[in-house]
């Protein structure tokens, strides 16, 4: 945890500067992140991309990136910022276009003074990951922690296809950097939200005294979108939900959730506590998958009012596709904090609304507090970790309804940033690429965190290659099949749906 600071001049390099991922999110945020005096003078952007451009041609495309996807960009800033754009075209393979970085960056340093800093950004494909990495060190493109230059690079999600590809792909980067080097990013770990459990944890005395077995009945996570596959069926028919969403962002949810109080707030500490928690995963091994996970496929169906197809009736997906589009699955945690408290994950595409939410229910009070409520049971106390789209935290207890009656009704208690502070919070993209500028790895995975997230996950996808049936449909605009209720039905619960 640390004010906002300025980082130290540097050069910024984007792989795949012509990609989706730098048109919706890199450029938007760099672009605000200038607009708001955080980056420094002496800072620079260079495109790197197969297709050959000028320089006036990467900023025009950018200016328009910027102007869909975040506002038009005023005329005397955007100026000034598109000066510290280039761009090298160049196919990733080709050692020449490597060499062609490095002159460009070298100029950057005495043009714009870059200081021979050098943040790269991998918005590639990860089997692209290979080509580029040995790449930069044969091009003496890598600084070593002891020069007084730095290096660092930023490495995108999907992080390896199951433990086997992430240990290859960790041992592809070290080869050229070091591990204080890597910055894993899942951009959840940015929401405003995400960092405010450290916030609402630690910071809060009244919470760590009933943040455990003792108080807590069970733990639901759940991340829904309404949208489908859209334009990226070509990714998700090899990836799915499991390896899309709950190895990475879930886990990371849950981590934050369960995680001891660090030693200091720096990021190892922080990193170290969440691995604990990731080790300490209940495995779900081959044998068990098909009674403590569910796999569910959206068919057609309706959201948000108009009709949309079923996943299957998608672009570029097979007409008999077994990906899962939605995953329900039950965990639990192997320490004295949380032993015998069942977790419960869950998401999917086609949901009715989007939303994530972490849910904490606590347990029931043991019997009715007054004879006037007798047979009206106090529903158990419910405290709502709100991450997306409307930012916040809601406490729900019991009060009692105006009357002679004496019924009991849930009420809450409901913080949201937008009112609380009136002002937008930052978008996630802007916090950690200000971090990744900064050197505070916080908010980024580790190795050994990436690893231990794999090491949960692949046990299930070889449970899933040998379980006979396949996924379970589900019309879309609903909560997922019915084996997703009957999985937490089964230990006399239920999900706590959010609202639309």
């Amino acid at each position: 945890m640390r004010t906002t600071a300025r980082p130290g001049p540097l050069a910024m390099v984007i792989f795949g500067a012509t990609g989706d991922l730098t048109r919706r999110k890199l450029m938007p945020a760099l672009y605000r992140l200038f607009c708001e005096r955080l980056l420094p003078r002496g800072f620079a952007v260079i495109g790197f991309a197969r297709e050959q451009m000028s320089d006036g041609e990467f900023r025009e495309r950018m200016r328009e990136a910027v102007e869909e996807f975040a506002t038009a960009p005023a005329a005397e800033p955007w100026s000034r910022f598109a000066e510290k754009l280039c761009y090298v075209g160049s196919v990733f393979e080709d050692p020449v276009g490597f060499q062609l970085l490095r002159e460009r960056l070298e100029r950057l340093d005495h043009e714009k003074g870059t200081a021979g800093n050098r943040l790269y950004y991998l918005a590639v494909p990860p089997a692209v990951v290979g080509t580029v990495v040995p790449q930069l060190a044969a091009a003496g493109l890598v600084h070593t922690p002891e020069e007084p230059a730095w290096s660092r690079v930023i490495v995108e999600k999907p992080f390896g296809r199951d433990l086997a590809s992430a240990r290859e792909l960790n041992a592809l980067l070290h080869n050229a950097f070091e591990e204080s080097q890597i910055y894993r990013i899942d951009h959840y770990l940015g929401k405003e939200t995400v960092q405010n459990l450290l916030v609402f944890r630690f910071a809060n005395v009244i919470w760590e005294p009933v943040w455990n077995r003792n108080y807590i009945d069970n733990v639901q996570i759940t991340v829904a979108e309404a949208v489908g596959v859209e334009q990226r069926a070509g990714y998700y028919e090899r990836a799915g939900a499991l390896r899309d969403m709950v190895q990475s962002h879930l886990l990371q949810l849950l981590a934050l959730t369960a995680m001891e109080p660090p030693g200091a707030y720096d990021a190892d500490s922080i990193r170290g506590e969440k691995v604990k928690v990731l080790q300490s995963l209940a495995p779900i091994p081959a044998a068990k998958v098909a009674t403590e996970t569910v796999r569910g496929q959206y068919t057609p169906g309706w959201v948000a009012g108009r009709p949309v197809p079923g996943y299957r009736e998608e672009p570029d997906v097979a007409a008999d596709s077994q990906t899962e589009t939605f995953v329900a699955l039950r965990t639990c945690i192997d320490n004295w904090r949380w032993a015998g408290v069942p977790f419960y994950l869950r998401t999917g595409k086609r949901m009715p609304t989007k939303a994530s939410e972490i849910l904490i229910q606590f347990r029931s009070a043991p019997h009715p507090i007054l004879d006037s409520v007798e047979g009206d049971r106090p529903a158990p106390n419910l405290l709502v970790v709100h991450v997306q789209p409307d930012e916040g935290i809601s406490l729900f207890f019991e009060a009692k309804v105006p009357g002679l009656a004496g019924a009991l009704h849930p009420v809450s208690m409901d913080f949201r940033y937008h009112s609380a502070f009136e002002r937008q919070a930052p978008e996630a993209y802007e916090r950690l690429l200000l971090d990744a500028m900064l050197g505070d790895a916080t908010l980024f995975a580790r190795r050994d965190e990436v690893e231990a997230a794999w090491g949960f996950v692949t046990p299930i996808l070889d449970g899933w290659s040998t379980v006979v049936g396949g996924v379970e449909p589900y019309p879309a605009g609903s909560w997922g099949p019915p084996a997703a209720d009957a999985l937490i039905g089964a230990d006399g619960r239920r999900w706590q749906n959010p609202n639309p």
